[in-house]
């Protein structure tokens, strides 16, 4: 007989078009072939994908409340007046907090998806509780208050590390299991979280991606590329800094370069930005980045603040396309410099790397097999997850079930 488990996450893990609900959907999945599973969670984007998610997973419970609060300082004010992070408030509904009191006794296992759904654990609650996080958040909010030009914006980005910093150690002391990135188990360990209870556990990208053929050097552009969420701060940063610092300067070397930045809704400054720079192009949400990875030499990544592995590269591995990145960009990643990845903080020493990749041909195809190989090793879906739930089991003593 299988063990019940409730997923509760703070979204709608439909459709899978970002790291985080590309992990959170995958692992739902394959949670639904060893587990009787429900879902819970707030619906934050709409209800029109809701029936498409339904017919794709055989859930046994399936709790949802609409909770549309944006990021605001009226919906920032509000979460102080509560005495919780903001993004816990925006997660917030009191009627799914209602439902799921109804219903979580008949489940062995809770497993909470983001700390933001410590909140919906009954204080009654007497099965397992076990948290994945997507991030240690506490760090991303430290990191994006140093880097932060703006001084308002830097005070209240380290009121709010304080803040999420508390809801994380609530978090996994609850928790009889953690399961994180390695950086990010360290990152909770220090602010208290206990070793011996976490486990690793990976955000993959498409791992599908490593079935298909080899990309080559000569059938590529001398292009870089970039695929992300573009009205999210990490990302937006990331790449001002790069547009201002990196850009002109590798332009300057390879005069005939472009840049494609491919993702929907760019931020007002990205798009000013690049309206003043010679060949750089934002596509646009692009449904098959295949002809992109193709037509691409190099795969740029320039986060300065985040935490966790990053989606956009492990996938930009999978396919074989080298990346230039940050220490930030490959966190989680056990990589060999310019074997693998390759990794530097300095913009100056970016523009060396890139012009390096740009132009060498063995360097290239050493990186794109390299990094395909990696990946298949150590960061596929069925070896991260199968690991999961063979963990998950222990936790509940079943350890004779196998994956």
């Amino acid at each position: 007989m299988k063990s019940s488990l409730l997923m509760i996450s703070i979204e709608l893990p439909y459709p899978p078009t970002s790291g985080g609900r590309m992990k959170s959907w995958n692992m739902l999945k394959f949670l639904c072939r060893h587990f009787d599973v429900g879902l819970a969670c707030p619906l934050k984007y709409g209800t029109d994908k809701v029936s498409e998610f339904q017919q794709q997973v055989p859930l046994g419970t399936f709790l949802t409340d609409e909770v549309q609060r944006p990021r605001s300082l009226g919906v920032l004010l509000k979460s102080y007046m509560q005495g919780i992070p903001i993004n816990v408030y925006r997660s917030r509904s009191e009627k799914l907090a209602e439902k799921i009191a109804r219903i979580a006794h008949h489940y062995d296992i809770i497993l909470l998806d983001h700390y933001e759904a410590y909140q919906y654990v009954p204080a009654n609650y007497q099965g397992r509780v076990i948290f994945h996080t997507h991030n240690a958040t506490y760090l991303m909010w430290e990191r994006f208050a140093k880097s932060c030009s703006n001084l308002l914006h830097r005070v209240a980005s380290a009121i709010e590390a304080r803040r999420v910093r508390h809801y994380e150690q609530q978090t996994t002391s609850q928790a009889s299991l953690v399961f994180a990135a390695p950086n990010d188990i360290d990152s909770l360990v220090k602010i208290g979280a206990v070793k011996d209870k976490c486990r690793v556990t990976y955000h993959l990208g498409d791992d599908s991606q490593l079935s298909l053929p080899a990309l080559q050097f000569e059938t590529s552009d001398k292009a870089l590329l970039y695929v992300g969420t573009l009205n999210w701060e990490a990302n937006v940063d990331g790449l001002i800094w790069f547009l201002q610092e990196a850009w002109p300067v590798i332009k300057s070397i390879h005069p005939d370069l472009h840049f494609y930045i491919v993702g929907a809704n760019p931020d007002d400054r990205l798009v000013a930005l690049v309206d003043n720079l010679d060949g750089v192009e934002l596509t646009g949400f692009v449904e098959d980045l295949e002809d992109y990875f193709k037509r691409a030499r190099v795969f740029v990544s320039p986060l300065r603040f985040g935490s966790g592995i990053k989606v956009k590269v492990l996938n930009a591995m999978s396919r074989g396309l080298p990346v230039v990145t940050t220490p930030v960009g490959a966190e989680g990643i056990d990589y060999t410099n310019l074997e693998h990845l390759a990794v530097t903080d300095c913009a100056m020493k970016m523009v060396a790397y890139m012009d390096v990749v740009l132009r060498d041909r063995a360097v290239w195809e050493r990186m794109e097999q390299c990094s395909r190989s990696l990946v298949a090793q150590h960061y596929t879906w069925n070896k991260v997850l199968g690991d999961m739930v063979s963990e998950i089991n222990l936790c509940v003593g079943r350890e004779h079930e196998t994956v």
